[in-house]
């Protein structure tokens, strides 16, 4: 039902990256023939070994976010067992984004403000990331040309973003759906959903149960956003936090929806300014058992950190291998 987890760094793009900017030294076993590069020659490399890959953000006390930390500040344990950490950086890589925007009727007076938070977000991102757009009421639709399915223009974004108008019921779990399978069509490895909801639902065939599983098996980070007023009775701000929280992502509830515009160019500097930590299991059975993942961090002068990232994943199987489950907050 899903596909291999992109955190777990066993496609051969990802080992390219992994072998260019961390010269991390595998084992012998199975050779993968690896595409040229241009401007270098091929090669090829031997793997036997699963790597786990993390995105995490660091926070102080009040909620500041925190930079600049080196690769001895983290310490990753797996079911209690302190794991090497074999790749580090804090770099502003290109992302797969897909903006998830609800279109239903409750939404009408709130479409202005959302309209103009996802360009925020748009003018706030990367410029090599690649997004699309998933508007959706009862019914779900991409917003970008059939032939665009990703774009990096922010014109052809507000184009795509206004080409609906709210109206109608809600079907976010078949929305959810639709987004998790396309944003794994994206050429990145760093994969994220921004929703823009009020996290109720009464139109889908699909259910919360069996989209937040495909969430957990996904590679995504989730952000939702819930804008809510006092009209809307089916809203369900405890959706958007399961969302965020199985996915290392965040939820934010805010109080007026002209708070959506600044709350989206956080979330585009959280992205851009996340560490990425990889390390290899030490334990290499392939049982299909969940395992649970703290990360840590502590520097001088910084005082109480905080870590938000997954919090766990599936072992991988003789047959096929599996993903994570949720996020967690950890502090040191």
């Amino acid at each position: 039902m899903f596909s291999s987890p992109v955190w777990i760094v066993q496609s051969i793009r990802c080992m390219r990256v992994l072998l260019l900017l961390a010269s991390v030294a595998f084992a012998p076993g199975a050779a993968l023939a690896q595409p040229q590069v241009s401007g270098m020659a091929p090669y090829t490399i031997n793997v036997d070994v699963e790597m786990v890959a993390l995105h995490a953000t660091v926070v102080g006390s009040k909620g500041q976010a925190i930079s600049g930390l080196a690769q001895s500040n983290f310490q990753i344990y797996e079911d209690g067992i302190l794991q090497p950490l074999k790749y580090f950086s804090q770099d502003d890589i290109p992302v797969t984004v897909g903006l998830v925007i609800d279109n239903s009727g409750s939404m009408s007076h709130k479409r202005a403000n959302v309209l103009a938070a996802a360009l925020a977000f748009a003018r706030a991102s990367n410029p090599k990331d690649e997004m699309f757009v998933v508007n959706f009421n009862e019914k779900v639709s991409f917003a970008l040309p059939p032939e665009v399915p990703f774009t990096d223009s922010v014109a052809q974004l507000e184009e795509a973003l206004s080409s609906f108008r709210a109206i109608g019921q809600t079907a976010l779990y078949d929305a959810m759906d639709a987004a998790l399978d396309h944003l794994s069509l994206g050429r990145m490895d760093k994969k994220v959903l921004i929703v823009i909801s009020d996290g109720g639902d009464n139109a889908s065939r699909h259910t919360l149960d069996s989209i937040l599983l495909k969430a957990k098996h996904s590679n995504a980070i989730i952000y939702s956003i819930g804008i809510y007023d006092e009209q809307d009775e089916d809203r369900r701000p405890g959706v958007l936090k399961r969302f965020a929280a199985d996915t290392g992502g965040e939820v934010f509830l805010p109080a007026e929806v002209q708070d959506v515009v600044p709350i989206c160019k956080e979330i585009a500097r959280d992205i851009r300014s996340q560490y990425t930590l990889s390390y290899l299991p030490t334990n290499k059975n392939h049982d299909g058992a969940y395992r649970l993942i703290q990360v840590r961090a502590a520097a001088k002068g910084r005082g109480r950190l905080l870590v938000r990232t997954r919090s766990g994943y599936f072992a991988s199987t003789a047959t096929a291998p599996s993903a994570t489950t949720s996020a967690s907050h950890e502090r040191n």
